[in-house]
C-alpha cells in the first residue's frame, strides 16, 4: 500500500481534506494511507518550540532543522527510498509529468514549511527533491501537500472508478440546461454537443482540449 507522509505544525488542517471524498474512499479500499505528523512531537523543550530566528538577522522566524531532520528519519526507518519533497517559492514547478512519476513511488514525505520558511540543510542535505506549485507565496505548505496529494491520487489505478478520466486533460463541459439567460443575454450549448455526430464530438472535445503535458 502506498504512502503519504505529511510533516506538519498544524496538523488539524488536513483533518477534512483526508477524511472526506474519493481520498477517504481510497484508503478504505488501501489503496495508499495518508499519515499527517505534528512536527512539534520532535521537539525536546517543555515549549515544543519548533522555529527560531535566522542567523543575520531578518523578519520573521524559520523553522528549525533538528525536529525536521528526526522527523524524517522517524518516518523512513521502515523504507529508506522515500521520497521527501519539500515545498519552497524557489523549487521546480510541479506538473502533470512529475504527478505521474510521484504515482509510481511507493512513499513520498512532504514536508510543509511555515512562518518564513525552512532551514536551508533540509532543502540541501534532507529533501530529494524542492517543488513549488506556482509562482506565489503562501502561508505555509499545507495547501501545496493537499495539491500535489490530489493530483498523485488522481494517477493510483482504483482511486476514480473509471481510470480513463483520471488521465484524460480536461475540455469543456455542459449540461442542461441547453439554453439559459446570463448577464441579459442567452447562452447555449455548442450545436455540435447536441448533433449525436460521435465523431465530430470527439473532433471538438480535442480541439477544444488543454493539454496537460
Amino acid at each position: 500500500m502506498k504512502r503519504f507522509d505529511i510533516i506538519t505544525i498544524m496538523p488539524d488542517l488536513f483533518q477534512g481534506f483526508t477524511d472526506e471524498s474519493l481520498l477517504a474512499r481510497a484508503q478504505k479500499k488501501k489503496i495508499f494511507k495518508i499519515n499527517v505528523h505534528n512536527l512539534r512531537q520532535w521537539t525536546t523543550d517543555k515549549h515544543k518550540t519548533v522555529d527560531a530566528k535566522p542567523f543575520g538577522g531578518g523578519v520573521g522566524m524559520v523553522l528549525k532543522v533538528e525536529p525536521i531532520l528526526k522527523a524524517v528519519k522517524k518516518i523512513k526507518q521502515k523504507n529508506k527510498k522515500a521520497r521527501v519533497i519539500l515545498f519552497s517559492p524557489r523549487g521546480k514547478k510541479f506538473d502533470q509529468e512529475m504527478a505521474e512519476r510521484f504515482a509510481k513511488l511507493d512513499q513520498i514525505i512532504l514536508i510543509s514549511g511555515r512562518y518564513e520558511g525552512v532551514d536551508e540543510r533540509i532543502a540541501k542535505h534532507v529533501a530529494d527533491e524542492v517543488i513549488s506549485i506556482g509562482d506565489y507565496v503562501l502561508l505555509g505548505g499545507e495547501v501545496p501537500s493537499m495539491a500535489v496529494i490530489e493530483a498523485i491520487s488522481r494517477m493510483i489505478p482504483g482511486v476514480i472508478a473509471k481510470e480513463e478520466s483520471s488521465r484524460k486533460p480536461d475540455h469543456p463541459q455542459y449540461t442542461r440546461p441547453e439554453s439559459i439567460e446570463i448577464s441579459g443575454k442567452k447562452r447555449g450549448v455548442p450545436k455540435v454537443l447536441l448533433s449525436g455526430d460521435h465523431k465530430k464530438i470527439k473532433e471538438w472535445r480535442e480541439k477544444n482540449t488543454k493539454k496537460l503535458r
